[in-house]
């Protein structure tokens, strides 16, 4: 993978490159990007993968490869503090400190009677008055939504360093200086799609981006490129807006009210699509918010120049009114919807197909890599990449997965859409549970079966079982690393960027094949503009990805053994069920409940065990299929998806033996 990423580099072609768990596929891009000399920007899916790179695998090549590496993690504007915001908030003066009136409560002192709000805003301006980076990551507590809120910007209403008076010292510029200087910069995909989104104008020129995690970068590009309007942009836009316009506050109340109008129009359509031209109700209201925003914009222009706040405020009525005009026109290609709580309802648009949009803004100026331990088929042509400019290799995985893990499916089990499913997998899972003396992860498609396995097996196994509700996501994976019987259960957010090597994960439970929600608006209108083979073009594909990417939370590691069971007896039986297993690893394979009792068992603490799990049963509810022999792509096997070009050699598959290194 790393000559690869180097000829690459070397012959100004794009790579798309799968490469299994164990591969050390950062490694494998940053050597290469590094030893070329060039300015690099890597874009990252989650938050886990950033973190890796910037405390673990960039600090170590700084350390071994005899050279200096300067890197720097940019984020969004969002997660720093503006500094301006927190003046305006402390009272107005040069330092982070409350004034002693302010914020007091009806005892008079600074400090009694202060809601958690304000307690929360005091220890935020405590921990900004001494932060070199002002980045909300570095707080020791998670503050309130409208907390940081109140206490940062966004690029839709900063006025910039130039127009701000706390620009020179910026906690956002200076991050975005320390990544115009370094060699590599390591950012959220979600970033990289709103600097394709503004022109090119939020990161710094570079010569190659690395798109790591890459079977993201489609639906996250969808959402970058696209555009949300929710009642909430309305009311924040008025509140700052009074302060500023004096005896032209009238504009401001106005466009408060417009945000009670457009949450009433948009109620009714959660959940749906919204069909063009708009329809009379939602196109009114848009229209009356528009004017609004106008009106406002007007009175903003003629008030002080003295007030910070102004420059906000036209930054911020700018953007909307724009996004107003947008919505209200969108392009052929774009879908509208409405999704969220009925209370709280977001207007979004977004393009139906990135690869035009791609093509033009992205492919053509920068030498890109894109790798992931899934890559789905026909990613390349789906985000506009040329073909003739385009190579794809598939490198395998170091791991023994035929020896290392077993693949089953409980081909017995109701069709999930049957009303007995529910039940029945319930009592599958916690056979499971027993046989594996907990040390489970069972993901789930839903909240709502997340919460109904766990009401049904706590009580019912002696092991802890945590959900995803209790703990924040890192806390979450801390405890059940430590506590090697516990058992988690959790939906699509942990389906990938989970790594829980070693004993205290052996089996990988999950209730059902991913398919994408059918009434899921932007993959409607996928799926309309595929036609008569949407289902293989749009759902089998994302459901192939998002399985394997669960399935792959198993192994982590050389030494992890365990089974991925697969409670969906859909994987067994319907006609797409080999597209579906040929996008995961090489596994040995079985529907029969003995097997997978003897191989959980085997990886079983032989001191202190608990007993064996119940028999499989017999008679109809046991299987009579024979196990079947492993299958899959292993390593190196999908040859057709290379194509040889100028700086990188035809090559066969890049084949090593499964087990290999």
């Amino acid at each position: 993978m790393a000559e690869a990423v180097g000829a690459a580099i070397i012959g100004r072609r794009h790579l798309v490159v799968q490469a299994g768990t164990g591969t050390g596929k950062s490694l494998a891009y940053l050597v290469p990007a590094l030893l070329a000399g060039e300015k690099v920007v890597v874009a990252t899916a989650t938050k886990a993968l950033q973190d890796q790179l910037a405390t673990k695998d960039l600090p170590l090549l700084a350390t071994h490869l005899g050279m200096e590496v300067d890197f720097a993690v940019l984020k969004g504007r969002a997660n720093y503090l503006c500094l301006q915001k927190a003046r305006e908030t402390a009272g107005g003066a040069d330092s982070l400190e409350f004034a002693e009136d302010r914020g007091s409560g009806e005892g008079g002192s600074a400090g009694a009677g202060l809601g958690d709000t304000a307690r929360q805003l005091r220890r935020v301006l405590d921990w900004a008055a001494s932060s070199p980076t002002g980045d909300r990551a570095e707080l020791d507590f998670e503050p309130a939504p409208r907390v940081w809120a109140q206490l940062s910007t966004t690029a839709t209403d900063c006025p910039g360093a130039l127009r701000c008076p706390a620009g020179d010292a910026c906690f956002a510029e200076a991050a975005r200086r320390r990544a115009e200087q370094a060699a590599v910069v390591v950012v959220n995909t979600h970033l990289y799609g709103a600097h394709l989104a503004s022109g090119g104008h939020v990161l710094p020129d570079h010569d190659v981006v690395v798109f790591d995690e890459a079977h993201e970068l489609e639906d996250i590009a969808a959402s970058s490129l696209g555009m949300e309007v929710t009642a909430g942009r309305f009311r924040a836009l008025a509140a700052v807006a009074r302060g500023v316009l004096g005896e032209r506050r009238a504009a401001a109340d106005d466009l408060g009210g417009a945000a009670d109008l457009l949450e009433g129009a948009l109620e009714p359509w959660v959940g749906k699509r919204l069909d063009r031209p708009l329809q009379e109700t939602v196109d009114t209201v848009l229209s009356l918010a528009a004017e609004r925003v106008s009106r406002l914009l007007s009175a903003a222009r003629q008030s002080s120049d003295d007030d910070p706040r102004r420059a906000r405020v036209l930054q911020a009525a700018g953007h909307l009114g724009a996004d107003l005009a947008l919505l209200r026109s969108p392009a052929d290609t774009d879908v509208t919807w409405v999704e969220g709580p009925s209370h709280s309802p977001v207007l979004r648009m977004a393009p139906v197909d990135v690869g035009e949009r791609l093509a033009a803004h992205l492919w053509g100026t920068v030498t890109s890599v894109l790798t992931s331990a899934t890559v789905p088929e026909l990613l390349a042509p789906r985000l506009g990449i040329p073909a003739e400019s385009c190579d794809e290799l598939d490198v395998g995985s170091p791991f023994d997965y035929p020896a290392q893990a077993l693949l089953y499916c409980a081909a017995h089990l109701p069709d999930p859409r049957k009303p007995d499913y529910e039940a029945a997998m319930h009592a599958e899972l916690r056979w499971l549970i027993g046989g594996a003396g907990g040390r489970t992860m069972a993901l789930f498609t839903s909240w709502r079966a997340v919460q109904a396995a766990a009401e049904a097996i706590r009580g019912t196994v002696p092991y802890r079982v945590l959900t995803q509700s209790e703990l924040p996501k890192p806390a979450l994976v801390e405890a059940f690393s430590a506590d090697e019987s516990s058992c988690l259960f959790a939906t699509m957010g942990f389906w990938q960027g989970v790594d829980v090597p070693g004993p205290s994960l052996s089996l990988v439970v999950i209730d059902r094949i991913p398919f994408p929600r059918p009434d899921e608006p932007l993959q409607q209108a996928r799926r309309d503009r595929a036609g008569a083979g949407a289902f293989r073009a749009v759902d089998l594909p994302r459901a192939a990805t998002l399985l394997a990417q669960g399935v792959g939370r198993l192994v982590r590691s050389t030494s992890d053994r365990g089974v991925v069971a697969v409670l969906d007896p859909r994987l067994s039986s319907a006609s797409y069920r080999w597209d579906l297993v040929r996008a995961l690893p090489p596994m040995r394979r079985t529907r029969h409940r003995a097997e997978v009792a003897t191989f959980l068992e085997s990886l079983r603490p032989s001191a202190g065990a608990d007993p064996d799990p119940e028999p499989a049963p017999q008679g109809e509810a046991a299987d009579v299929a024979n196990p079947d022999p492993p299958i899959g792509p292993g390593p190196g096997r999908r040859v057709d998806r290379h194509r040889s070009g100028p700086g990188l050699q035809p090559r066969a598959a890049v084949a090593s033996p499964a087990g290999s290194d």
